[in-house]
Formats: C-alpha cells, sequence, structure tokens
C-alpha cells in the first residue's frame, strides 16, 4: 500500500463583510516574552564589560629625579575573581617594575611593550612601583614634563627645580624638604621647569679703571697666596705627623660617626618575619657603614637588577632601610630610627 499524504487545512474564519481573522495565541505569546528577553540583553550587555575590565585607580603618585626619569607608584582596586590583570603603562622604556598584591607579597609579573600582564593570585588591590623614562624631554636648560593622566595625582618635583610654565593650574600646591609637590586633574598636563643654581650669582656691573686694577691684583695675588698656604699646611702636617709618631702610646681611638645606626640584631629583632636572604642583606649594609649602593648589592649576591630592586624595595616596605638618588643611581642606607607600619 502506497501512504497518502493528507494535508489539513487552515481554520480561517470569514465574516460575511470578508474580514479574515487569524489565531492570536502565538502572537500574544510573543509579545509577552519579547520584554523580558530586552531587560536580559541590557543587562548583559551592562555586566560584560564589568566583569572583564573592571579595575579603578586608588591613587597615583608621581615622582621627577633630577636626571629626568620619573618614578610612578600606583595602587589599582581589580577584580579578586580574575587570575590576571592587564595594565598599561605609562611609556614604553620601563625600569624596576615591582607589582604588591594586598597581603604585601610580590606579583609575577610580564612587561610587553607598554602593557605589564599581571598574576593576581587573588588580591583585590595591587600596588605598582616602576620608573619611566618617556615622560621629562629637555631643550636646553628647559625641561618639560607631559603626562596624560586617567585619574587625578600628585607630582612631586625635583629639588631646586623652578616651574617657568604649566598648561592648567594644579588643584593644590605645597613644598615638602625643599620640593614642589602639585596635585593635578585627569587629563594631559604639561609643565616646563629649570634648576636653579644653588649658590646665586650677583648682577655683573661694569668695572671702573679702579676697580679693575684691584681685580687684576687679586688674580695675581690669588695664586702666590694660595700657594704659601698650601706650603704652611704641608708642612704643619708633616710635623704634626712626626711629634705623633714620636710621642704615641696608646692607639688612637676610632673615630665615632656622627650618627649611630641600629644594629643588625635589633633590626632582625624588630622584623623577626624577615627572610634569611633579606637578612645577609641587611648585614652587608651593615658592615659597609650603614649605606651601599644597588649596584654594589648586585655584586655582592649576584643577582639581577629585577631581584635585588625586589629584595630592596621589600626591605623599605618593612620599615628597615630607605632608598635614595645618588649620581642616578639608587642609594640603599639603613634607617637610624625603627618606626612601626601604619
Amino acid at each position: 500500500m502506497n501512504p497518502e499524504l493528507e494535508l489539513t487545512p487552515i481554520e480561517e474564519s470569514i465574516r460575511e463583510d470578508g474580514m479574515l481573522f487569524v489565531r492570536t495565541d502565538s502572537i500574544l505569546e510573543t509579545m509577552v516574552k519579547m520584554p523580558l528577553i530586552v531587560a536580559g540583553l541590557i543587562i548583559a550587555i551592562i555586566v560584560m564589560p564589568i566583569q572583564t575590565s573592571f579595575s579603578s585607580t586608588r591613587t597615583l603618585e608621581l615622582i621627577i629625579y633630577s636626571d629626568g626619569s620619573t618614578h610612578i607608584s600606583r595602587q589599582i582596586d581589580v577584580d579578586p575573581l580574575e587570575p590576571d590583570f592587564e595594565l598599561d603603562l605609562f611609556g614604553q622604556s620601563i625600569d624596576n617594575f615591582v607589582a604588591i598584591g594586598d597581603t604585601g607579597f610580590l606579583l609575577s609579573e610580564e612587561i610587553i611593550g607598554n602593557k605589564a600582564i599581571i598574576d593576581k593570585f587573588g588580591s583585590a588591590s595591587i600596588t605598582i612601583d616602576y620608573d619611566v623614562h618617556d615622560l621629562i624631554s629637555k631643550e636646553g636648560r628647559v625641561w618639560t614634563f607631559s603626562f596624560n593622566s586617567p585619574s587625578d595625582y600628585t607630582l612631586l618635583m625635583p629639588k631646586n627645580s623652578v616651574i617657568v610654565g604649566m598648561s592648567g593650574l594644579p588643584t593644590n600646591m605645597e613644598i615638602v624638604d625643599d620640593q614642589p609637590k602639585l596635585e593635578l586633574s585627569a587629563g594631559l598636563s604639561e609643565i616646563n621647569y629649570i634648576f636653579s643654581s644653588v649658590n646665586p650669582t650677583p648682577n655683573p656691573t661694569i668695572p671702573n679703571e679702579s676697580s679693575f686694577s684691584s681685580f687684576t691684583a687679586a688674580i695675581i695675588a690669588g695664586p702666590i697666596i694660595a700657594a704659601i698656604t698650601a706650603t704652611v699646611i704641608i708642612l704643619k702636617r708633616k710635623q704634626s705627623k712626626s711629634s705623633t709618631f714620636i710621642t704615641q702610646s696608646e692607639p688612637i681611638p676610632e673615630k665615632q660617626s656622627e650618627s649611630t645606626l641600629v644594629d643588625t640584631e635589633t633590626i632582625f629583632n624588630f622584623r623577626p618575619e624577615m627572610r634569611e636572604d633579606d637578612k645577609e642583606i641587611i648585614k652587608f649594609i651593615s658592615d659597609n657603614g650603614g649605606q651601599a649602593l644597588e649596584s654594589e648589592l648586585r655584586k655582592k649576591f649576584l643577582q639581577p637588577r629585577t631581584t635585588m630592586w625586589r629584595a630592596v624595595k621589600r626591605l623599605e616596605r618593612l620599615g628597615v632601610i630607605e632608598i635614595d638618588k645618588k649620581d642616578l643611581q639608587n642609594l640603599v642606607k639603613l634607617k637610624k630610627e625603627l618606626e612601626e607600619e601604619k
């Protein structure tokens, strides 16, 4: 038997006036569901960017050094549920990059161009420190700082710097340790500054004939007086050395340092949680007179630059050392007084 296909006609009702009526059950159901679908799409559009790019800058601090480099310290709130965080850096030439989680531990990172990919390990807040060399330019005596900030920030200028031009007014300005400190708003800022001489030179005057003669006499007599003075000093030193050699019966006591440093045992008792490799660094700095260049520490302990910088920043965070700039290098010094972390 061959199966036959039977077609069932759609029932439609036609009124006498010619109007066609169609069943509206499916249309009503669709109209009820449509607002729910639209609301779901709107919620998804709003929530998706928050899940993928949730981050906000809590603090942003910049310090300009006299060599033209800029230190950036930034604290960012991030999503602790995401495994890593991608951050845009302010420049291409990045140096001494350190990322610290909210528990105080160093976080691993990878620098690619002007981006940093940081493994958060569940941190909800990340503190980032690094040096950048792209924000400062120089033309003649004038240095120019140019920065496009995503948020409000503070800027600490170098010592002996004088601001000669600004693209906008700061929200606040004060002097901290002879350094101008500015509070600036988000957006593009440009600051022009120069370095003033420590000993200002007097205004030049046109010398008359008598002053010119005295000036010439001073030039001639100056080297003669200097030579006589040097000869007298040398003779006195020789006499003092010979008399000391003849009459000295007791050893000369060592010269006491002007400032007494905290001994290593006090530091270790102050920070019992300090790592053993950090203790070795403290001992070396103490034996070196209480201070050492970061390059000397790398040479002593055979550590790469990034590893030693992390160790130094860790000790600074513990409050046992302080870092200063000396001849474009980081000078690590033991603190004279230990203070509890606030």
